[in-house]
């Protein structure tokens, strides 16, 4: 009966003693904030494994509209005015996106998989991140600056990226943008 009691007040003081721990740490010690510190321990995995559920979970299984020429010329004028600046251009990755933590991917380069961009992801993946965002990664929601017809737009645009595209597409995501 007495071990049972002193296992119980162990387990008890335990989980009393636990969050004070983590409290003091964030509160007085150096935890990772800063862009350029290395990142907590299972940093990633506890972000990506419920934004992965979640997006399976919600995203549309198949775009609202086409992915005509029109459709995609509109994509890529969206693009240019909303993403290039952290995402990159076509031959051109965004020095901006890449001081960022998580670094922001350059959506029109081959990644280490071989993949251009999001260039493997269902459209309705790309459309839910666009439109809802990605919290602790610097990627905003778009669904009170663009229409849904606009988010579609540019997320079958980045369906496409490893794809020829019509001249005009290719135009637009590929020249520099000069400020």
């Amino acid at each position: 009966m007495r071990s049972t009691l002193v296992f119980i007040l162990g387990i008890v003081a335990g989980l009393l003693v636990l969050p004070a721990i983590a409290y003091l740490y964030f509160a007085f010690g150096r935890p990772p904030v800063a862009v350029a510190d290395d990142a907590f321990p299972f940093e990633k995995q506890v972000v990506r494994v419920p934004l992965r559920a979640r997006i399976a979970a919600e995203m549309p299984k198949q775009p609202a509209i086409p992915a005509s020429d029109e459709n995609l010329v509109a994509g890529a004028t969206i693009y240019r005015e909303q993403c290039a600046s952290c995402h990159g251009l076509k031959g051109h990755p965004s020095a901006f996106g890449a001081s960022m933590y998580p670094q922001t991917p350059q959506l029109w380069q081959k990644h280490k998989n071989g993949v251009v961009g999001v260039s493997d992801d269902e459209p309705g993946m790309t459309y839910w991140r666009v439109k809802n965002g990605i919290r602790l990664t610097g990627m905003p929601s778009y669904q009170k600056l663009l229409n849904d017809t606009q988010l579609w737009q540019v997320s079958l645009l980045l369906s496409k990226a490893d794809k020829p595209l019509p001249a005009a597409v290719e135009d637009a995501v590929s020249k520099p943008i000069v400020r």
